[in-house]
């Protein structure tokens, strides 16, 4: 169940900007709900027949008020859901209120010009659809449509991922999965997340792009309740908060790039996702070691040289963190404007001892603004804006802190302080 803050369907005056047959035609699915909360989606309501005229008036107006639907009740059951609320009612009505608005009408149109002939929804040449009301139909009549683009929203900036190289030689192409693939895979995530307490509806959708495939995953997490107010008095809400992860893979280097929550979730993707879609679940092994710091000790300042990399016009070491060991595993952060020119002033070097990790301060050429790259190895990089990643990739493998070779990660590497 998605998060359940939707304005457009808690709103009688909302309501009303709806079409009564569309808003019907999308709540009759779940008649039986409504009937149980008070709301009659099969014609009046019987407690509105037996009430008298006057406080509706006598106009056209008042009377398809009192004969239609009750959108002040209507609304206090959207605003309120409880237990009985069908998990599927609140996914379709997330998705819909989050499509509801002059762009996402633009994109639903969009889409279903694209499909072939008979497969295109017909409005009729109505002009007076709402945002809403295309988005309800869209629901109805063509619902992949309205969760994939839905889904598109999330394919935006991730600021941190997770590297894993393939174990076996890249071929350079990647194959779009047969449905029936994705669809295994779907059910064995959603066991893992049902497990967790999270739900068990799982979507994955491909996305092919010129070079890279990317694969966004909606599930849901742990409940949770919430105080609200209703009629004055004091309740509860609850929902199931939906998410979205990103996997990237790019088969130039048989690379998958990971962003999800948890470590377990990016555990069950590296797997689930070689196991269903590749060569098996040690397709993309944790062992690989896609990152290493060893450069800024063996090279010092000339390891974040950039002149040779158009798009960056500077680096500076702004931070880097060490690992000393012993009884009570002491780790020690340095930061600095410039950690190397702070250095230089003392006249000292970078320790020979393992580095966990290390920040650079990079200035783009597409800002005035620097921004933040951070690395762990061994696989770990988090980017202000993923837009900067090709750049920033480039730069790392000129300067030896990335490799698209299969490296065995060190035991050091694996050790848990060195992903804390």
């Amino acid at each position: 169940m998605a998060t359940f803050n939707l304005r457009r369907f808690a709103s009688p005056d909302a309501l009303r900007n709806i079409q009564e047959e569309n808003l019907r035609a999308l709540l009759s699915r779940h008649a039986s709900y409504f009937t149980k909360r008070g709301v009659e989606l099969n014609g009046a309501l019987p407690n509105r027949v037996a009430e008298p005229l006057a406080p509706y008036g006598n106009s056209p107006a008042a009377a398809a008020e009192r004969d239609g639907l009750d959108y002040e009740v209507l609304a206090g059951v959207l605003l309120a859901p409880d237990d009985d609320t069908p998990p599927a009612l609140v996914d379709q009505l997330y998705m819909i209120h989050e499509m509801a608005t002059d762009e996402g009408m633009q994109v639903l149109l969009d889409a279903n010009d694209t499909l072939p002939e008979k497969d295109r929804i017909n409005f009729n040449g109505a002009s007076d659809l709402s945002p809403a009301d295309v988005a309800i139909l869209v629901s109805l009549k063509a619902p992949e449509i309205l969760e994939r683009k839905h889904a598109e929203q999330f394919v935006g900036e991730r600021k941190s991922f997770e590297y894993y190289l393939s174990s076996e030689t890249p071929t350079g192409a990647f194959k779009s999965p047969l449905r029936a693939k994705v669809e295994a895979l779907e059910q064995e995530l959603g066991q893992w997340f049902a497990s967790k307490k999270k739900g068990d509806l799982v979507r994955v959708f491909v996305y092919a792009k010129p070079d890279e495939v990317w694969f966004l995953v909606r599930h849901g997490d742990a409940f949770r309740r919430e105080g609200a107010v209703k009629s004055g008095q004091s309740t509860s809400v609850f929902y199931r908060p939906e998410k979205h992860d990103l996997l990237v893979y790019n088969p130039a280097i048989g690379e998958m790039r990971i962003n999800a929550g948890s470590k377990g979730e990016k555990e069950l993707y590296r797997r689930s996702f070689g196991k269903h879609l590749f060569s098996g679940e040690d397709h993309f092994p944790s062992s690989n070691r896609k990152y290493t710091l060893d450069p800024l000790k063996a090279d010092g300042a000339n390891s974040i040289v950039c002149t040779d990399v158009n798009g960056i016009d500077s680096i500076q070491l702004t931070e880097v963190t060490y690992f000393w060991g012993g009884a009570q595993n002491e780790i020690e952060v340095r930061r600095a404007g410039d950690v190397f020119a702070a250095l230089k002033e003392r006249d000292r070097k970078i320790p020979n001892t393992r580095i966990i990790g290390a920040r650079f301060r990079m200035k783009f050429s597409d800002s005035k603004t620097p921004r933040s790259v951070n690395l762990r190895p061994p696989n770990v990089a988090k980017f202000t804006r993923d837009d900067d990643g090709k750049l920033v990739e480039e730069w790392l493998k000129k300067r030896g802190f990335s490799s698209t070779k299969r490296q065995e990660a060190n035991a050091e590497d694996r050790a848990p302080v060195a992903r804390a």
